[in-house]
């Protein structure tokens, strides 16, 4: 066993772990990082499609050029690098915390630390959470697993395709797989609005001619060995109208129904999970409810724009070194979800210092109005001209906005 002392394990080498390892590198802090992949970059590598960097960087990136602002800076940062390698434990010891890690290189690494970040990212819902009836055909793949066979391996998962679910992975993929050559039947989507961007909406979808059907479900696959076809209902008060089932021949379902913050590891630290996000309960310093355990990115809330994944990113570990100097942390205020908000993040705010908050519609609404209160006083409110819940809304509060409310008094986000 190899064991190392350190300030900081930055557990993920994707766009947030590579955010993270870096400010943490340039406030002085001696840092490891932790990827179970053999290479730096994480989901950015297969998402070969532009749209990445326009808030970070003022221009329009792919994935990997995006990727590569960091992995090379990051390589060169003297940021103790253990590729290939997972992390099987995160426990405590006199140091503060302790990191277990296998790593094929190297064997087994144990790191004390005073410090761990958690960026591990997320993973798709299967077929298993969404419970489709029918049988076990080939040809039955996530989405983001036919993006990776398309773009990183060369090969195309089947001809003819439905993607269930509207979610973003799915939509770039019906593109991506029409210029390729496959031609997408149709998505599939059980709410009575897309779950992903507007954007995506009109220049995957709509562009192309790709039928959606809002509404619906897939009520069975069909096929021994391999797909042959999908049956698919309209909803009507939650049930599907079985009179009116309609079959779609296909060879290949791509599954797009949601992503969830990857947090066994999480857990297993003892860390206290958030249950509106699925990721960790974190303050305003990042840190979650278990004492020098800070997470960030989609391990801790599924972001829409990698951009903002990088702010929160840095946001935490600023606040990772501060707390490895010995600073004050400040008293916190709870934050909670009011009326129509099916979550936020961070869960509690440092009256003292501007606090950025992200959070989920619960609702389809234009002219929405944004609502901070606490203690049944309105603090501050917010037009918007459109929420869903598939877009995630991102506001800050300025230092001093929040300073007078009483001590154990929380402060409600609402959306009216």
């Amino acid at each position: 066993m190899i064991r190392r002392t350190i300030d900081a394990v930055v557990v993920g080498g994707g766009s947030a772990g590579l955010a993270a390892a870096l400010r943490l590198r340039e406030a002085g802090a001696t840092v490891a990082m932790v990827e179970r992949e053999p290479f730096l970059g994480g989901i950015l590598l297969q998402c070969i499609h532009s749209g990445f960097g326009l808030q970070e960087f003022g221009e329009d990136l792919t994935g990997p050029e995006y990727a590569e602002r960091f992995i090379r800076p990051a390589l060169n940062a003297g940021i103790e690098m253990y590729l290939d390698a997972t992390v099987t434990e995160i426990g405590e010891d006199a140091t503060g915390r302790s990191v277990t890690a296998l790593s094929r290189a190297v064997g087994v690494v144990r790191f004390s630390a005073r410090a761990v970040v958690l960026a591990m990212g997320c993973r798709e819902r299967n077929r298993g959470n969404v419970a489709i009836a029918g049988t076990r055909p080939a040809g039955v793949l996530t989405a983001g697993l036919a993006q990776r066979l398309v773009n990183i391996e060369g090969c195309v998962p089947g001809k003819n395709v439905v993607i269930v679910g509207s979610g973003d992975i799915g939509l770039i993929l019906a593109r991506r797989l029409t210029l390729v050559g496959c031609t997408v039947r149709a998505v599939v989507e059980i709410q009575s609005y897309p779950s992903g961007s507007v954007r995506n909406i009109a220049q995957c979808l709509n562009d192309y001619s790709i039928p959606l059907h809002l509404g619906h479900v897939v009520t069975r696959i069909e096929g021994r060995d391999r797909v042959e076809a999908v049956r698919v209902a309209p909803l009507q008060d939650g049930r599907p109208l079985t009179g009116r089932e309609f079959r779609i021949p296909c060879d290949t379902v791509l599954l797009s129904v949601g992503l969830i913050p990857e947090n066994e590891l999480s857990r297993a630290a003892g860390v206290p999970i958030n249950e509106g996000t699925a990721g960790p309960w974190v303050d305003a310093d990042m840190m979650t409810g278990a004492r020098g355990i800070f997470a960030c990115g989609n391990v801790l809330h599924v972001h829409d724009l990698v951009d903002f994944v990088t702010e929160e990113a840095r946001r935490c570990a600023d606040r990772a070194a501060a707390y490895l100097k010995g600073d004050p942390r400040e008293e916190m205020i709870p934050v909670k979800a009011g009326a129509n908000v099916r979550s936020i993040v961070p869960n509690a705010c440092a009256p003292g210092r501007r606090n950025v908050l992200y959070l989920r519609s619960l609702v389809v609404k234009n002219d929405a109005l944004l609502e901070l209160s606490a203690g049944g006083e309105k603090l501050r409110t917010k037009r918007l001209a459109h929420v869903q819940p598939s877009e995630m809304i991102r506001f800050g509060l300025e230092a001093g906005a929040i300073q007078n409310i009483n001590s154990g008094t929380a402060l409600e986000v609402a959306l009216r």
